[in-house]
């Protein structure tokens, strides 16, 4: 359950900041669903603008990395701090970007494989390699 309340579309339309950000993410997103995350920042304007400006310049905003690989990061990150909310949200985006059920499964082997071999460096404590901390690598 929600810590906090999620705004309702007539409570957003009483808000001209809020109902601003809203309408943006509708029509970058061509779509008229809000997902809940959003709905639980209007209640901070301020957080609520701030957050969504982030999202357009890394996300939409084209870049050196695909549409479809920056989602695949954000699963990976998403996993990796346990949020459930954002490993749904951004698996649904991948999908829509194209990921492909194989591409999927590669993604999820790769963020077991990545937290074993992190658990076992971290708790082992290996010192790193000089030839990387200088971005060098080694031929």
């Amino acid at each position: 359950m929600t810590t906090i309340r999620l705004w309702t579309d007539e409570e957003v339309s009483a808000n001209p900041r809020v109902k601003a950000v809203f309408d943006d993410i509708r029509l970058t997103r061509n779509s008229e669903f809000i997902n809940n995350f959003w709905r639980a920042l209007a209640n901070d304007p301020d957080a609520l603008e701030r957050t969504w400006a982030a999202i357009r310049q890394i996300m939409i905003a084209p870049g050196a990395l695909d549409p479809l690989t920056k989602e695949l990061i954000y699963i990976a990150v998403s996993a990796a701090h346990s949020c459930s909310y954002c490993v749904h949200s951004h698996t649904a985006a991948a999908r829509a970007k194209g990921m492909t059920p194989a591409q999927h499964a590669e993604l999820v082997a790769i963020i077991a494989l990545a937290s074993q071999t992190n658990a076992l460096a971290t708790a082992l404590q290996i010192p790193v390699d000089p030839e990387f901390e200088a971005g060098t690598i080694p031929r």
